[in-house]
């Protein structure tokens, strides 16, 4: 009877004792275990008893239970190191494991179909839901985004999301930091944005629309302010008529991008030609309708929006690339075409 009691009462103190002692030696290596949703804490015990992580399975679905954690298990890949208690084992089994997050980069100007193939290839959702999400009204009303789609709100940045991450989070996410930065430029330089309100009738929507603009006109930072001022200069001077933008990467978006293309685009393949500079069923041809186009024609970075908030002050109409990343300005057409022959059709000249 006596060696009864003390089998029991030994039994008993081991029982008291097992929530807090470690199986392992410090030196043991580390053990991964995958629990599955569903899992039974009978199960999981079964599991780490037979990957000796702990011994007697059985106390601890006993001690999960007790404590009222048997069903807060949370599924995923655990590691497991040397010495650690089941206490502690059930205590990270409960805590959950770091979801994986998956690194994407949204470089400026890239499009709205552009930054899903991204967002598709870095695994954070389809290209087919988030350009549907892209173009999703409601969505819109809902985060407080004017226009037609969410383009020029998907700010460009590098982001982290977890893996399978619905388009509508992945949107509210870039729209909400792009309002933050905007908010930030905007406090910081009052006096320009009260400029292109007095002098152009600018609200927030269209400074984001310039801002598209420019950054898809270069990609030298120190030629924005200068292609912002160009651009307004064609829109407010009352010696250039018509208030023609003409600006190629307009048209090239009309004839990619939106769901409805006119017959000219329809035809398009890669390469501006006579019959798109022409095309007045193109509502992004700057080449045939007078000011801004209806909507932004890409996704601009701070720089590009800072650019139009601060646009160099010239009396230049004109631009043309020189081949080497960088621009040729001119006041008047005589000197644009010129600079055209120079660089484009390469007549040579001085």
């Amino acid at each position: 009877m006596l060696a009864l009691l003390c089998g029991a009462a030994i039994v008993a103190f081991s029982a008291l004792r097992y929530p807090k002692r470690a199986l392992r030696p410090a030196d043991a290596h580390k053990v991964k275990i995958v629990v599955t949703r569903g899992m039974t804490a009978s199960a999981i015990g079964r599991a780490l008893a037979e990957r000796g992580v702990i011994d007697r399975p059985s106390w601890f679905r006993f001690y999960a239970t007790e404590r009222g954690d048997a069903q807060k298990v949370r599924p995923g890949q655990y590691t497991f190191g040397p010495s650690m208690s089941p206490s502690q084992i059930l205590d990270a089994l409960v805590a959950g494991v770091p979801e994986e997050e998956v690194a994407v980069t949204l470089p400026e100007g890239r499009n709205l179909i552009e930054i899903a193939a991204l967002l598709e290839e870095g695994g954070v959702c389809p290209r087919a839901e988030f350009e549907r999400a892209a173009r999703d009204a409601a969505l819109m009303r809902q985060l407080g985004v004017p226009g037609e789609t969410f383009e020029g709100y998907l700010y460009p940045d590098r982001y982290l999301f977890r893996p399978a991450t619905p388009a509508p989070k992945v949107i509210a996410r870039l729209v909400k930091h792009g309002k933050e930065v905007f908010a930030e430029l905007r406090e910081s330089h009052k006096a320009g944005v009260a400029a292109l309100q007095k002098s152009h009738k600018f609200d927030d929507h269209q400074i984001v629309l310039m801002a598209s603009l420019v950054e898809e006109e270069t990609a030298e930072p120190s030629e924005r302010p200068r292609i912002a001022g160009v651009f307004l200069n064609r829109l407010r001077l009352a010696t250039f008529k018509p208030h023609l933008l003409q600006t190629d990467p307009t048209i090239t978006y009309g004839c990619t991008v939106p769901v409805v293309k006119s017959a000219a685009c329809q035809k398009y393949e890669g390469r501006i030609r006579r019959i798109h500079l022409d095309d007045k069923d193109n509502p992004y041809n700057t080449y045939t309708h007078e000011g801004l186009p209806p909507g932004p024609i890409c996704n601009p970075g701070r720089a590009a929006l800072l650019a139009v908030m601060q646009p160099e002050t010239t009396p230049y109409l004109y631009f043309v690339a020189k081949n080497d990343g960088t621009h040729y300005f001119s006041k008047s057409v005589a000197e644009h075409e010129a600079a055209v022959d120079k660089y484009i059709r390469g007549h040579g000249g001085t």
